[in-house]
């Protein structure tokens, strides 16, 4: 938990002085949250410290009485072989914009979620932060096609990510 809290204050303060931004990418118009809510599967993701060796990633949203968000971030830690989580709460701080919601992993410190693409069904999405360091392709299933995957990859590129850093998530 405490990788959680010092990666959560370090993304708030990579979003604060970070540049360029991901600002100039447009979030998904026409989000409707409960609709997002549910399980999906890491497909994919910039590497960071506080996923290292985790595969088989999932993140659960799930609609709390409050109206916030919990999140449930899972993953298998290779090395340490064992299941590793951790929870957090998100909400939508403008509902002109309810694709782009704020995350906190340890409160008083959160992070943009800007949703930058979603199929029409809600069966895949990225997902980045205000910075260009943070990058994930969600599924609702375990694996896509490659040829999907790799116009997404492409499509990551044009918007001004690092594709070749992008890391595949391995699932059982």
């Amino acid at each position: 938990m405490k990788s959680i809290g010092l990666f959560v204050i370090i993304l708030a303060a990579s979003n604060c002085f970070a540049a360029p931004k991901t600002t100039g990418i447009k979030v998904v118009e026409d989000f409707k949250l409960e609709r997002y809510l549910g399980k999906w599967y890491e497909i994919a993701r910039l590497p960071h410290f506080f996923e290292k060796n985790l595969q088989q990633v999932t993140a659960t949203y799930t609609l709390l009485e409050n109206g916030k968000i919990e999140v449930l971030n899972r993953g298998y830690n290779t090395k340490k072989q064992k299941w590793s989580e951790s929870k957090g709460k998100a909400w939508i701080p403008d509902e002109t914009k309810p694709s782009e919601l704020k995350v906190s992993f340890f409160w008083p410190f959160s992070s943009a979620y800007r949703i930058i693409y979603l199929e029409e069904d809600y069966s895949l999405a990225i997902v980045t932060s205000k910075s260009f360091n943070y990058f994930w392709i969600l599924s609702r299933t375990p694996q896509i096609a490659e040829e999907y995957y790799n116009r997404l990859i492409e499509k990551a590129g044009l918007w001004g990510f690092n594709k070749e850093e992008i890391i595949k998530v391995k699932h059982d």
